[in-house]
């Protein structure tokens, strides 16, 4: 995997990746930046939730759980001082759909969590990492 950020002006970067897609990265005001773009400990955050999150509705499906809705929210603690890294994070899971299975969510969750989830294996090695999940039905 390749990637790489180039410097516009200020804080503002242009970051890429193998494909043709690029993303902003620029930091706070109180920096140097212009909240431009997203800050680097945000993508780390949105990876993870984006990674859960892919695992997470592919294993549902082939469980047959008729999901209508699914959002990944990641609600991540840093610590105070520099480096300011992530001291805690909650992965929290909304499934909405037609007789979803609280079984079936809990065991998709736990195989990203501790099978197939690059992001959760990493940054479970930095700090805490916590599941909550909801299941709404749909109307």
């Amino acid at each position: 995997m390749e990637a790489k950020v180039t410097w516009k002006n200020k804080m503002l970067f242009t970051g890429a990746g193998e494909k043709d897609f690029t993303i902003p990265l620029d930091a706070e005001r109180s920096v140097g930046g212009d909240e431009l773009g997203f800050e680097p400990m945000e993508l780390i955050a949105i990876g993870l939730a984006g990674c859960t999150a892919m695992d997470t509705i592919s294993i549902l499906q082939k469980k047959q759980q008729k999901v209508t809705a699914f959002e990944v929210q990641v609600h991540a603690q840093r610590a105070v001082t520099y480096p300011k890294v992530f001291t805690n994070i909650i992965v929290e899971y909304i499934v909405e759909g037609y007789n979803v299975e609280p079984a079936a969510v809990e065991r998709s969750i736990e195989l990203s969590a501790t099978k197939y989830c690059p992001a959760q294996a990493m940054l479970s090695k930095a700090c805490k990492i916590e599941h909550k999940y909801t299941i709404k039905n749909a109307n």
